[in-house]
């Protein structure tokens, strides 16, 4: 059986795509692992690439650029995985991975004795390091609950990243040194249990960009599993290669926040708290947006803001 399946979405990342795989088959270890690259309709001849330098790993063209979700799927649907399959039939472990990110060699064989270790773990992510040696603070994150909401809304969760009531959402409270059980992980680095796969099922499409590593995750806590932050394994993070300073993602990360709090949150919310967490994030999604697009419009590459199924991944 193969041990690992991992799937790496590209779109238009050719040269941090080449760096990821380069460090992804440096990797150490006694484990069977298969790549596939699923391009996102690109036009940088990532395809071309993966298939010329790098014969081992399966690379499809998406027929759309329908999002990471989406495009995601294709790559697990491909090894068999999908609600209900016995996961006797697909890989043990399935990793989302980003090509915007480099593996030391025993990233991957240590992240697999994690989770042979703790059978009780549905999935688990590593710390992830920007290229200035910051934490990137999405690599563990509570759920977005509305108090969360509100917390970070108002920047309490900024001036007072110390505090469990206010700083909640991005855990900043923690020590960045201290492997702890969180409600999510990254779909940057976010290894998942085949056996919790078949039980939840896959990526929900409904999300773009944004928010589908936290529907994931709280699905598969849902289902009893637990949710693991190890930072004995520290992966490299050119965070936003693809997306930087573009309106239209920053529109997609303020949709997939409506769409959380509608799919979860609506029926076990007071309606008037309800109103104004969504209220909250129209609001703070025009003056993000609209500054981002002015930002882009000023530097002569702007782009109006799109509907979800036309961002830029």
């Amino acid at each position: 059986m193969l041990d690992l399946a991992i799937v790496i979405v590209s779109y238009n990342t050719r040269d941090l795509l080449r760096t990821c795989l380069r460090t992804v088959y440096a990797s150490e270890g006694s484990f069977a692992f298969h790549v596939t690259v699923v391009d996102n309709a690109g036009s940088d001849g990532s395809i071309d690439m993966v298939r010329t330098e790098f014969p081992l790993a399966a690379a499809f063209a998406a027929p759309r650029n329908g999002g990471f979700a989406y495009a995601n799927n294709i790559g697990l649907a491909s090894y068999g995985f999908a609600q209900g399959v016995d996961p006797a039939t697909t890989p043990r472990y399935a990793l989302l991975l980003n090509p915007d990110t480099e593996l030391p060699p025993n990233a991957l064989a240590d992240m697999l004795a994690l989770m042979d270790g703790r059978p009780e773990l549905g999935a688990a992510g590593p710390k992830l390091i920007l290229p200035d040696g910051r934490l990137d603070k999405a690599c563990r994150r509570a759920f977005p609950s509305p108090y969360a909401f509100i917390s970070r809304g108002l920047g309490l969760s900024k001036l007072f990243p110390n505090s469990r009531r206010f700083a909640q959402y991005n855990l900043t409270f923690l020590p960045e040194d201290e492997e702890a059980e969180v409600d999510s992980v990254v779909g940057a680095f976010m290894l998942v249990r085949g056996e919790a796969i078949a039980r939840v099922g896959l990526l929900d499409e409904a999300f773009f960009m944004h928010g589908e590593d936290l529907d994931w995750a709280f699905r598969i806590k849902k289902a009893g599993y637990r949710v693991w932050y190890y930072p004995k394994v520290r992966v490299l993070h050119h965070k936003g290669a693809a997306s930087r300073g573009n309106p239209r993602v920053r529109y997609a990360f303020y949709q997939a926040m409506i769409i959380f709090v509608r799919k979860h949150y609506r029926t076990d919310t007071p309606f008037w708290l309800y109103g104004l967490i969504l209220a909250g994030i129209a609001v703070k999604g025009a003056v993000d947006v609209g500054s981002t697009w002015l930002t882009s419009l000023w530097r002569g590459r702007a782009h109006p803001p799109a509907r979800p199924y036309e961002a830029t991944v």
